[in-house]
């Protein structure tokens, strides 16, 4: 006998969901454009020196050192799943518990890293295409902010944490604070002190050490934080059947992450094969994306949180009102950031240069920056959907065909040059929110079977 259909939530209940679903989607919207100011605050400061070659170097040593610590990312995305179903349980040991495992994780991968310095950083200047001054200035930015690599991955365990207990509004006052500390260094070591690369680049490591001790006061004042320091001494707390467990969850999360890394660096390194121009112009054009990206993410976490605390109560109901909120409100801000791009995104796009022909191209190709929000707005949300669910495994299946798609579109539209390049991009995301759509329902269904 079939299971009988879920009773669908009432008008009453659709607006409680949707006033949830922004309760933390603005806090995480505001969050993440204080995050996003990290870069354009970067790519602002070293271009009033009126130097393609200093702003290509920033944009190939932000995009090697994010690049590099994105694909850890899944950090912050299992982290906020496993946090917010331990929540929807009532289970705060359970939240202890993901906190020291993360954490524990993030150290271990941190010092891998540092000892893997010397090897690393060749190798992505090579595989970004970077030459002569280029290079020599962007392995200068890479030595000083690679440092700040173990402070990152533990601050995505903590910001994914605080998300997972619906603790955005700390994590945007810790973002606000250390963010307008970044702007005051570029200002005054890049403008004021005419360090140039090394100026961004140190800006960028004192201002994550600080996000780390402000989110580490944050996280210590909650009660399963507390109860850490017990856990950690638990034999339950590193019992195979719940490392396994994670560890497949963060296997997951990582391929995917990786996937979607190399599809940018694959975009930064044809840009940069096209000279410094074009490779400064697509850079003040992605932070301009990232920066819609980081908006648009605020949907994401809400349906991380609150799909991740219906599984861990087991309510369907709950489950599929959240998703259907999250994709129409998710909609109507990717139709606005559309307009608001439309309107002033040319003028934004040139005000980050000084040199006349990187501010040409930019106002040329501001037109993939005006489609990329509403186009890509639904991957966002259903990646949301997926992590707070567990269904890390039907995410990389889509990811990875999505991939396939992207890479016979930057053969097939190489002849377009630029303009080729930015629509096989933005056919990723396309491609990528087809196909978790089409596996939507059937993971509802086995989910709550």
């Amino acid at each position: 006998m079939s299971p009988p259909s879920p009773t669908p939530a009432n008008p009453v209940e659709e607006r409680a969901i949707a006033r949830l679903l922004w309760s933390i989607a603005l806090p995480a919207m505001l969050t993440n454009v204080a995050t996003a100011l990290f870069g354009l605050a970067d790519m602002w400061a070293i271009g009033r020196l009126g130097d393609a070659s200093a702003q290509g170097a920033v944009e190939l040593g932000a995009k090697f050192t994010m690049g590099l610590l994105n694909v850890f990312n899944f950090l912050r995305t299992s982290t906020v799943a496993l946090t917010a179903q331990g929540a929807g349980r009532g289970d705060v040991h359970a939240q202890s518990e993901t906190l020291v495992r993360a954490g524990a994780v993030a150290l271990a991968i941190g010092l891998a890293l540092i000892g893997a310095m010397p090897l690393l950083v060749p190798l992505g200047l090579t595989v970004l295409g970077a030459e002569g001054a280029l290079h020599a200035q962007a392995a200068h930015y890479i030595a000083i902010r690679y440092w700040a690599a173990p402070i990152w991955l533990c601050n995505c365990v903590l910001v994914g944490w605080l998300i997972g207990q619906r603790q955005v509004r700390a994590i945007l006052a810790v973002e606000v604070t250390a963010n307008l500390v970044h702007i005051a260094l570029d200002l005054g070591l890049v403008l004021g002190a005419g360090w140039g690369v090394a100026g961004v680049a140190s800006a960028s490591l004192t201002s994550e050490a600080l996000r780390f001790v402000l989110l580490g006061a944050i996280v210590l004042r909650r009660p399963a934080a507390r109860q850490a320091l017990a856990v950690i001494a638990q034999a339950t707390t590193w019992r195979r059947a719940e490392l396994t467990a994670l560890f497949a969850l963060n296997r997951d999360l990582f391929a995917r992450t990786l996937l979607l890394t190399a599809a940018m660096l694959v975009f930064a390194r044809i840009g940069a094969r096209a000279g410094p121009v074009t490779l400064a112009a697509n850079g003040i054009l992605f932070q301009l994306f990232m920066l819609s990206t980081l908006l648009l993410d605020g949907f994401e976490n809400a349906a991380q949180v609150l799909c991740g605390e219906a599984v861990g109560a087991r309510d369907r109901t709950r489950f599929r009102a959240t998703v259907r909120s999250a994709l129409v409100w998710g909609a109507v801000m990717g139709l606005a950031l559309s307009g608001a791009y439309a309107l002033a995104g040319a003028n934004l796009a040139s005000a980050f240069s000084t040199d006349p022909q990187v501010r040409a191209m930019s106002v040329r190709t501001i037109g993939w920056i005006i489609a990329l929000p509403i186009v890509g707005v639904f991957s966002f949300v259903f990646d949301g959907v997926f992590v707070g669910a567990g269904w890390t495994r039907a995410m990389l299946t889509t990811m990875a065909a999505a991939m396939g798609v992207y890479a016979l579109l930057l053969w097939f539209l190489a002849p377009l040059g630029n303009a080729g390049l930015w629509l096989a991009f933005t056919m990723l995301f396309v491609m990528r929110a087809a196909g978790q759509a089409l596996v939507l329902k059937r993971q509802t269904r086995r989910t709550f079977a």
